[in-house]
């Protein structure tokens, strides 16, 4: 089971996915079997998903088509920045 922390002088919890896969095109974004992506995982702050990035990107650096990626979930989740888990205040 994870830790979690409850402090009020945590960090922020900014979720980032980092998956990859075989490139169509060195081109493109499009991959070759989406059945086959690599799902490296889902990470609580950027500099750890940057280091499972580097990793399996590491990996796979004999495969010019296979890349990874870093997907920002928090901004995903939250469009509107951390401003959007605070109150509306109304200026009437």
């Amino acid at each position: 089971m994870s830790q979690t922390s409850s402090s009020s002088d945590s960090k922020p919890q900014l979720l980032h996915l980092v998956f990859g896969g075989e490139l169509e095109t060195l081109e493109g974004h499009e991959f070759r079997d989406l059945e086959g992506l690599d799902i490296v995982g889902i990470y609580p702050d950027y500099q750890s998903a940057y280091a499972a990035w580097k990793n399996a990107a590491q990996r796979s650096v004999d495969n010019a088509m296979m890349r990874y990626f870093i997907v920002h979930l928090h901004r995903l989740l939250e469009p509107n920045g951390l401003k959007s888990a605070q109150p509306a205040t109304s200026t009437t």
